[in-house]
């Protein structure tokens, strides 16, 4: 892409992304559907205008978004938060994958679409969206609501499994036989989350010597460049991304520096988040979406029926009310970035052509009904008659 077309293509998004957003925010719709919604409509697949022709061309902008809105959560979250559930969150984190998995593997191989694709479509129904439940942490204003360091904790859980069943999944791709390079690669990735969460931990002295410019643009180019690193280094351990931003804003959130990169960040999240959802709507394929649309709306159904059932468990494991539980429930109910990618796998590897367009719809239809479900969760729960002890903002 040459440089001016590239420009025009940043430029267009932010103000499409923008403009579309600012009118439904108006009739009470949350930002992250309107983002997504605006790339759609400006994206290869739909006549008329295409800021680009192939989205993959802005991938490194959607990674940036992706990594402020997890490094900014961090930030939010501090390790002893995450380390008071003990055994308790670690089996929220199990009973949550073991019904999402599970659930989404029977329905795989009741598709019938074969054995290999059975297991994409589990992963794909199984595992959230870090970066759309971060958005709606940050946007409906409950970062410091209890049960959101349980979702965090369910959030990590599920992303040290990520590199697990990922590690395993390859060479059932591939049909090579390689468990113990994969648990060799699960290993460091372990391993490389314990050496964050040990300098969250213990490393806030060393931290704020390390941030402790008083110049408010040199600490800015020092947070961004560990943040960016700290994610780009996960990514090659077999770590998502996402949550190595999550964890180096840990790290930095134990610092003194902290209540200035809080502010500092807040710019970039924005930006860059509503970016990253706008690529993500570039590549929607509407025309392939439309020969699986009955298998995409039992998958939903089924999605948030075990969501609701896994944070009515959370909630009960951790004396949570009714209300906690349906927001559990709810804010992980979507599905991105992982299921994508798992879909871009199977089309390597050559598996039913029906998988990809399967999750594309899939994703995009939980990226609409969580959002709205979480806004609405005061109603929902009066609706399914849960009750909280004090008002949820």
């Amino acid at each position: 892409m040459q440089t001016g077309h590239a420009l025009l293509a940043v430029g267009g998004a932010f103000l499409a992304a923008g403009v579309l957003a600012r009118a439904g925010a108006r009739i009470g719709l949350p930002t992250i559907p309107l983002f997504m919604l605006a790339g759609f409509i400006f994206g290869p697949n739909t006549p008329g205008l295409s800021l680009v022709h192939d989205p993959g061309e802005l991938s490194v902008l959607a990674g940036l978004g992706l990594v402020f809105l997890l490094f900014y959560l961090g930030l939010e979250f501090s390790l002893d938060d995450l380390a008071k559930g003990g055994r308790k969150l670690a089996v929220s984190g199990l009973v949550y994958l073991a019904l999402n998995i599970g659930g989404g593997l029977a329905f795989g191989f009741l598709l019938g679409w074969g054995s290999s694709e059975a297991l994409v479509i589990a992963g794909a129904i199984g595992i959230s969206s870090s970066a759309i439940v971060t958005k709606l942490l940050v946007e409906t204003g409950r970062t410091r609501h209890p049960e959101s360091r349980l979702i965090m904790g369910i959030i990590v859980i599920e992303d040290l499994f990520l590199a697990l069943y990922l590690a395993l999944l390859q060479p059932v791709l591939s049909g090579a036989d390689s468990f113990w390079p994969a648990l060799a690669d699960f290993g460091k990735a372990l391993g490389f989350l314990l050496a964050l969460a040990a300098l969250a931990r213990w490393g806030g002295r060393l931290v704020s010597k390390l941030f402790g410019s008083a110049d408010d643009e040199l600490l800015t180019v020092c947070f961004v460049g560990v943040a960016v690193l700290g994610a780009a280094v996960a990514e090659e351990l077999g770590v998502s991304d996402a949550i190595g931003a999550f964890m180096v804003g840990m790290m930095l959130g134990g610092s003194k520096v902290a209540p200035r990169i809080h502010k500092l960040v807040l710019p970039l999240r924005d930006a860059f988040g509503a970016l990253f959802f706008f690529i993500f709507g570039l590549s929607i394929d509407p025309g392939a979406v439309g020969t699986v649309v009955v298998p995409v709306l039992i998958a939903v159904a089924l999605t948030l029926a075990l969501n609701l059932a896994a944070g009515a468990i959370a909630a009960k494991l951790h004396s949570f009310d009714g209300q906690a539980g349906l927001n559990i429930g709810l804010t992980v109910l979507t599905r991105g970035e992982f299921s994508l990618v798992l879909a871009t796998l199977a089309a390597a590897a050559g598996l039913d052509s029906r998988v990809a367009p399967f999750v594309a719809g899939y994703v995009l239809l939980l990226a609409i009904i969580g959002p709205l479900a979480v806004l609405r969760s005061a109603n929902l729960a009066r609706l399914f008659g849960a009750r909280r002890a004090s008002p949820v903002s």
